[in-house]
């Protein structure tokens, strides 16, 4: 049996993926994980048994450019993505493939749609985290030149809105490549692509999912890939030498401002007499002198390391959220784009940690923060947090795909 997996992002949306193809290699399926060309995916690839199939550019050069406002257009980028994608997925479904699971950028999961709709191969959408799915709970995200209306305060309209909108951004490109390959456009790009049944890997207790007839959401819980790798010597070395130190990172994000926030960081850390772990990451967090009291790490085991510090200070991804509240560590979550703001919240809502308001922190803002973080019943309630989230997600997913093809 061969599945493809395959999304278009950061490290957020591959190592999920990454962990669901571990579970199936598991069970002797061969997984195809298509993904950017990085070496970092090809590692997690690696990690999980599957084979990572390379497609369009490195994602984190197109990332840094669009941080720098010198990204192509939205039309050309949907473009270059459907042209690229398009004929991997093909390869993959020509030479045999039982289902296609897809999540990440609309267009991937549009191409991967189509792809599979046309040679007739079992298809799912999922979600790494639930504010793009339609709910009468919450809003739809906003994009560039179209943001909602403000006339408009009921959700389902809102999402009905959602349709027409992504209709007009997306339904040109997608309904040309859908007819290229030999199908029919259609009139709702949307649910066409997305399905009306979608799986949604997060934790119940971290994000409840509230059912909607609105949309079918099989909550399966967070698809972890599982770490045993030990950490360096140097790293241990130094987390031995002392009290457990705050670790500051903002995995994929490229924040503004990055030696200053560093500086920050790094001063809101000793005004609390601590010490700090770092992790360089594509904000590149480095010391701001040659003081023995903070260590700086690249990709590393986030699940040991999480573990072993006093406070997680991070971006609040979804991934990184469910491992440092699965690690019984409290946080500090300095939010930036599109779901983060709602796992922030959530941190602070289950009181175990805080949610730092602003995008780039100061080391008045940031200070504040770890006094909350580092409170004695903050690390209780985290370590009691951390005990009930769930271990199976990615399992349960497997199953789930083994069901589609039976």
């Amino acid at each position: 049996m061969r599945v493809l997996l395959t999304s278009r992002g950061s490290r957020g949306d591959i190592e999920p993926l990454a962990g669901l193809a571990a579970r199936l290699t598991d069970k002797g399926v061969d997984v195809v994980l298509g993904a950017p060309p990085d070496p970092e995916f090809t590692a997690l690839a690696e990690r999980s048994g599957a084979r990572h199939l390379p497609i369009d550019s490195p994602i984190r050069q197109m990332v840094q450019n669009l941080a720098a406002g010198a990204g192509p257009s939205i039309q050309q980028h949907v473009l270059e993505i459907l042209e690229s994608h398009g004929p991997a997925f093909t390869a993959v479904a020509e030479t045999g493939c039982d289902a296609f699971i897809a999540t990440g950028l609309f267009p991937v999961v549009a191409a991967a749609q189509a792809v599979a709709e046309r040679h007739g191969i079992p298809f799912c959408s999922a979600a790494l985290q639930h504010t793009g799915l339609p709910s009468p709970a919450q809003r739809p995200h906003p994009m560039p030149g179209w943001p909602l209306p403000e006339d408009v305060s009921d959700n389902r309209a809102l999402w009905e809105w959602d349709k027409r909108k992504m209709q007009a951004i997306f339904g040109e490109p997608v309904n040309a490549y859908r007819e290229s390959i030999g199908l029919e456009p259609t009139e709702d790009v949307r649910t066409q692509t997305f399905t009306d049944q979608r799986w949604l890997a997060t934790d119940p207790l971290l994000n409840p999912w509230e059912s909607s007839d609105l949309i079918e959401v099989v909550q399966t819980g967070a698809w972890i890939l599982p770490d045993e790798r030990p950490l360096p010597a140097d790293l241990e070395a130094f987390l031995d030498a002392g009290e457990p130190p705050v670790y500051v990172g903002f995995g994929s994000i490229p924040v503004r401002d990055a030696e200053d926030t560093a500086r920050a960081v790094v001063e809101s850390v000793r005004a609390h007499g601590r010490r700090a772990v770092l992790s360089r990451g594509w904000a590149e967090l480095a010391p701001i002198d040659d003081r023995d009291d903070c260590f700086a790490v690249d990709e590393i085991n986030q699940q040991a390391l999480f573990r072993r510090a006093a406070v997680v200070v991070h971006h609040g991804g979804a991934g990184t959220t469910h491992t440092a509240t699965r690690s019984g560590t409290p946080q500090v979550v300095v939010p930036q784009i599109v779901d983060q703001p709602y796992w922030a919240g959530r941190v602070a809502a289950f009181g175990i940690g805080a949610h730092h308001e602003g995008r780039v922190p100061t080391t008045e803002t940031l200070t504040a923060a770890l006094d909350i973080a580092l409170a004695p019943e903050v690390r209780d309630r985290a370590a009691d947090v951390g005990a009930r989230i769930r271990t199976d997600g990615a399992e349960v997913a497997a199953k789930l795909v083994l069901e589609m093809v039976e």
